[in-house]
């Protein structure tokens, strides 16, 4: 199994604020630089297999999902922000809560407040920048699996992704990068099923193919009545138009333990199969393992190995892309339990 990693997401780090008069702690930031190091440890001491850096696909995959006016922002809103205002922390005050006519401001706090949907996602001085290369890893997974005939690549992607929308951000995510890899997999005549196995609903991730056919999404989570991001992820939500019946929510209740989540799983593998995708690609976080400290479920990490058998056996050629998992001692090893589980022994690496 070939990982690909961007050593340089360390720049990006929300843990490290320090700022007086922060509109919101540091610890609010649920997604420390430390956390995408350890996942890269694991994995390395695991020796799953080789791990590279990212090639460069350039701005035009992850154009192909955001918005200009979006990207522009993640671009330029800490610059504009410390010559403006004089402050290092872009982050927003104020929210767009109903959109209510054309306009959209020129401040950079309007901007801020016009793209993003909550207050948990500072954009910082190489926030762009990591955020672009993350983008390129999931890409890099992708076009491996799509020219070399693989069957597994994985995406350690830090920051995550799956709650950034075509036009807003939020829940520590800036860039959709399973999204992004999902769209340039179409554009090479692919036929594309995401499987979302996060804690947290992968709103942005809906959103994005919500009105489409061509790309299946399929989302195992909390109960947002409970559970962030709180207006997303129900099970009446199927998709509009010519994306109606190409979006599937699995919503859990509060202690929903492994029986819960394996029939969860079967019935997503169902649509799966009945879409019968070339490829899959799953946005996994580990956050729903009882273990770590975001989640309400009761469900134990050896699971993890369950629902990696599970998905080997659809036997269909897989990108994994690293969406969320709470800084917590075992992350790395649920992360190396789950993958382990998905290439099975046989193709275990020595």
């Amino acid at each position: 199994m070939h990982t690909f990693y961007f050593p340089g997401h360390i720049r990006h780090d929300p843990a490290q604020l320090s700022e007086p008069n922060t509109p919101l702690p540091a610890q609010r930031f649920h997604d420390p630089a430390e956390r995408g190091s350890m996942i890269h440890e694991a994995v390395k001491t695991a020796n799953l297999g080789p791990i590279t850096e990212p090639a460069d696909f350039s701005i035009d995959p992850i154009g192909e999902i955001h918005e200009y006016g979006f990207l522009n922002l993640l671009q330029n809103a800490h610059e504009r922000m410390a010559n403006e205002e004089s402050s290092q922390l872009a982050l927003p005050y104020t929210f767009l809560k109903n959109q209510i006519g054309p306009h959209r401001p020129r401040s950079v706090w309007g901007q801020l407040g016009y793209y993003a949907y909550d207050g948990a996602s500072p954009i910082l001085e190489h926030t762009w920048d990591v955020a672009y290369w993350n983008a390129q890893v999931a890409v890099s997974a992708a076009a491996l699996i799509n020219a070399q005939g693989e069957q597994i690549a994985y995406a350690l992607c830090r920051p995550p992704g799956h709650h950034a929308g075509p036009n807003f951000f939020g829940g520590a995510c800036y860039l959709n990068n399973t999204a992004v890899a999902a769209q340039w997999l179409v554009q090479q005549g692919k036929r594309v099923a995401i499987l979302d196995l996060d804690y947290f609903h992968g709103n942005g991730t809906q959103a994005i193919f919500y009105g489409r056919s061509n790309v299946l999404f399929c989302s195992i989570h909390a109960d947002p009545l409970y559970e962030y991001p709180y207006f997303w992820g129900y099970a009446d939500e199927y998709g509009v138009g010519g994306g109606k019946g190409y979006n599937f929510n699995y919503p859990l209740p509060r202690r929903a333990d492994t029986d819960d989540y394996l029939a969860a799983l079967d019935n997503a593998l169902d649509r799966i199969r009945l879409y019968v995708p070339d490829l899959l690609l799953i946005s996994l976080g580990v956050n729903f393992i009882q273990d770590d400290p975001a989640n309400k479920f009761q469900i134990p990490a050896h699971t993890l190995t369950t629902i990696g058998q599970t998905l080997a056996k659809i036997n269909l050629p897989t990108v994994v892309v690293q969406e969320g998992g709470t800084m917590r001692d075992g992350l790395g090893r649920d992360v190396v339990t789950f993958l382990t589980a998905l290439q099975g022994d046989a193709n275990k690496t020595d």
